[in-house]
C-alpha cells in the first residue's frame, strides 16, 4: 500500500500533464504537418518580427522605469510606501482585459481625458488618438510589468550586504562610482532575470495587443487567434503555435539558467536596516518624482475605470452625472435576446471555473510537492515538466485543447470543465513553487518522532504538516483562483457563446457599439479589479514559512 501511495504522488500530476498538456501540444504539431491550409511566409515573419521587437522595446521601457523604482523602494522610507507597494503589485495579477479597459476609460475615444478636452475646448472629435497605436501597447506593457522589475531587483537590493558598498566609499569611491563598479555588477544577474521575465510576458502578450493594438498590430498570439477562429486555417495556426512554443521554451530555459545564478552577498541584519528617509534635496526630489510617476501610471487607469463605471454622459448636453445604471444592467436581458448572456451569469461562470481550478491545481500541487520533496530522484524530470506550461502561451494551450478535445464527451460543447483544466495548467506551477519550499522546510525527524509515538500517517499530516504548510496552501489557493478568474487567452478559444467568462464578456461588450455596452464593460472590469485587489491584500498578509512576504520576490 505504501508503494502504491508513493507512486500516486507523482503519477497523478504526471498523468494530468501528459493528457492535458503534452498530448494537445503533440496534436498541434500533427495538425501542422497533416492538415491542408494556406501557408504564407509573410504571415509568419511579419507577426514574428513585430512580436520580438515590440517585446524588446517594452522590456527596455519597463527597465527604465522599474530599476529606479526598485532602488527607491529598497533604500528609502516615504509616506504611503506600503500602499504604493500594493499598487505596484496589483497590475501583475490584473487580467489583461481589465488593463485594456482601464486605459480605454482613461485615454480612449470616450475616455475621461478626451471627454474633458472636448468639453473644455468645444471639440467635436477626440483630440488624443490613443487606441490602436503602438504607444498604447507599450504603455500598457510598462504598466503591467513594472512590478516584476521592482520585486525581483528590489528583493536583491534588500538582501544586499551594505558592508561592500561601505568599503568602496571608505576607499575613496564616489557614490556613483561605487554604484557603477560595485553594486551594479552584483545586481546584474537579477536585472537580467527581471528583463527576461518581462520580455517573456511581452512576447506572449495577447489581450493587450488584441484590445489596444487593433487590426494593424498582430503578434504571434493574435495571429494564432485570427488564423483559428476567423480564417479557420488550422495548419497555419499550428505552424505559428510551434514557432511561438519554440521561442517561449527557449526563453524559459534561459531564464531558469540565469535564475539559478542569481545571488547577492548576504549578511544577518535587522529588517529595514539599510532603509532610510531621504535627506538631501536631490534624494527628496528623486523619490517624490518616482512616486508621482508610479501613481500616475498605476492609479490613473484604474481610477478612470472605476469612475467611468459610475459616470453617465448625456449625448445631447454632453454633461455627466453619477449613476449605478451600468451595474443594474448587468442582471438584465433587456432585449430578451435568445443568445444573450447577462454579465452576472458570466461572473457566475467565472466563479465556478475558478473554484474548480483551485480544487484541481491545489490538489495536484500538493501531490506534486510531496513527490518532489520525498522522492528527490523525480526532481530531475518532474519539476521541469511541471514548469513547462509557464513557457507555453495560453493561446497555444487553447488551440491545443480545441484540436484535441473535439468529440463528445470531451469537447467544448458537452464538457465545460475543459476551461478549468486549461486554467489549472497555468496555475499548477505557481502552486508547486509556493507549497514545495514550505514542505521542504519540515524536518523529517518531526514526522518520525510523531510516528514513533503511535501517530498514524493521516494524523501526522493533519496535526503536524498541515499547520506548517497551511499558509503556503492558502497562497496557492488565492493565486490559482485569481489567475483563473482573469484568464483570457485559452478561454477565448474554449468558452461557448452561451457560457462566457467575465473576461470574455468584457471583451464582447467593449467590441460592441453603444454607451450602455461600454458602461457595462467598465462595470464588469471594475468588479474584477476589486476582486484582484482583495486577493493582493490577502497575499500581502500571508507570510510563507522561510520566505517572508509572498510578494517580495516574483
Amino acid at each position: 500500500m505504501k508503494v502504491k501511495l508513493s507512486s500516486l504522488l507523482w503519477m497523478l500530476p504526471a498523468a494530468f500533464l501528459f493528457f492535458f498538456f503534452l498530448v494537445p501540444l503533440g496534436n498541434i504539431l500533427l495538425v501542422m504537418a497533416t492538415r491542408s491550409g494556406v501557408v504564407s511566409t509573410n504571415a509568419i515573419f511579419q507577426p514574428l518580427w513585430f512580436t520580438i521587437w515590440q517585446a524588446a522595446l517594452s522590456m527596455l521601457l519597463t527597465l527604465a522605469l522599474g530599476l529606479p523604482a526598485a532602488f527607491v523602494f529598497a533604500r528609502y522610507n516615504f509616506a504611503g510606501k506600503g500602499v504604493l507597494r500594493l499598487l505596484t503589485t496589483l497590475p501583475f495579477i490584473l487580467p489583461t482585459v481589465v488593463v485594456a479597459a482601464g486605459f480605454t476609460a482613461l485615454l480612449g475615444p470616450r475616455g475621461l481625458v478626451n471627454g474633458w478636452l472636448m468639453q473644455a475646448f468645444n471639440l467635436q472629435n477626440p483630440p488624443i488618438a490613443f487606441m490602436n497605436t503602438l504607444g498604447a501597447i507599450l504603455i500598457a506593457h510598462v504598466f503591467y510589468n513594472t512590478s516584476v522589475v521592482i520585486r525581483v531587483v528590489g528583493s536583491a537590493l534588500v538582501q544586499f550586504d551594505p558592508r561592500i558598498e561601505e568599503a568602496g566609499r571608505v576607499l575613496g569611491g564616489s557614490p556613483w562610482r561605487v554604484f557603477r563598479e560595485v553594486t551594479l555588477p552584483l545586481l546584474r544577474p537579477s536585472i537580467l532575470v527581471a528583463a527576461l521575465m518581462v520580455f517573456l510576458f511581452d512576447f506572449t502578450s495577447f489581450g493587450v495587443i488584441l484590445l489596444l493594438g487593433g487590426p494593424r498590430f498582430a503578434t504571434l498570439e493574435v495571429s494564432i487567434y485570427s488564423q483559428t477562429l476567423s480564417m479557420l486555417n488550422l495548419r497555419m495556426a499550428g505552424l505559428l503555435s510551434f514557432i511561438q512554443l519554440a521561442c517561449t521554451i527557449g526563453i524559459t530555459l534561459l531564464y531558469t539558467r540565469l535564475n539559478g545564478k542569481r545571488s547577492v552577498p548576504l549578511m544577518p541584519r535587522l529588517r529595514g536596516e539599510t532603509v532610510r528617509t531621504p535627506k538631501s534635496i536631490f534624494e527628496k526630489t528623486a523619490v517624490g518624482l518616482m512616486v508621482t510617476v508610479l501613481v500616475v501610471l498605476l492609479v490613473s487607469p484604474l481610477a478612470a475605470l472605476a469612475l467611468k463605471s459610475v459616470l453617465q454622459t448625456d449625448a445631447a448636453t454632453q454633461t455627466s452625472s453619477l449613476t449605478l445604471a451600468y451595474y443594474r444592467e448587468l442582471f438584465i436581458n433587456r432585449n430578451d435576446a435568445f443568445f444573450y448572456v447577462p454579465p452576472a451569469k458570466a461572473a457566475l461562470n467565472s466563479l465556478f471555473y475558478a473554484a474548480v481550478t483551485v480544487l484541481i491545481s491545489v490538489g495536484l500541487g500538493l501531490t506534486a510537492s510531496y513527490a518532489l520533496v520525498r522522492q528527490r530522484g523525480l526532481k530531475r524530470w518532474l519539476d521541469p515538466l511541471i514548469m513547462l506550461p509557464l513557457g507555453t502561451s495560453a493561446v497555444t494551450l487553447g488551440l491545443g485543447f480545441l484540436i484535441t478535445f473535439n468529440k463528445p464527451p470531451l469537447d467544448v460543447s458537452s464538457f465545460p470543465l475543459l476551461i478549468p483544466l486549461a486554467h489549472s495548467l497555468v496555475a499548477l506551477p505557481f502552486v508547486v513553487r509556493t507549497i514545495q519550499p514550505a514542505l521542504a522546510s519540515i524536518p523529517a525527524s518531526l514526522g518520525e518522532s510523531a510516528a514513533s509515538l503511535g501517530a498514524s500517517p493521516w494524523r501526522v499530516w493533519r496535526e503536524l504538516e498541515l499547520p506548517i504548510i497551511r499558509r503556503a496552501v492558502m497562497v496557492g489557493v488565492i493565486f490559482s483562483f485569481t489567475l483563473s478568474l482573469g484568464e483570457f487567452g485559452a478561454t477565448s478559444f474554449l468558452a461557448r457563446p452561451d457560457t462566457p467568462t467575465l473576461p470574455v464578456a468584457i471583451y464582447r461588450f467593449l467590441s460592441q457599439p453603444g454607451a450602455m455596452n461600454y458602461g457595462q464593460a467598465m462595470a464588469m472590469a471594475t468588479l474584477l479589479m476589486l476582486v484582484c485587489a482583495l486577493a493582493i491584500g490577502l497575499l500581502d498578509k500571508l507570510q510563507v514559512e522561510g520566505r517572508g512576504s509572498v510578494n517580495s520576490d516574483l
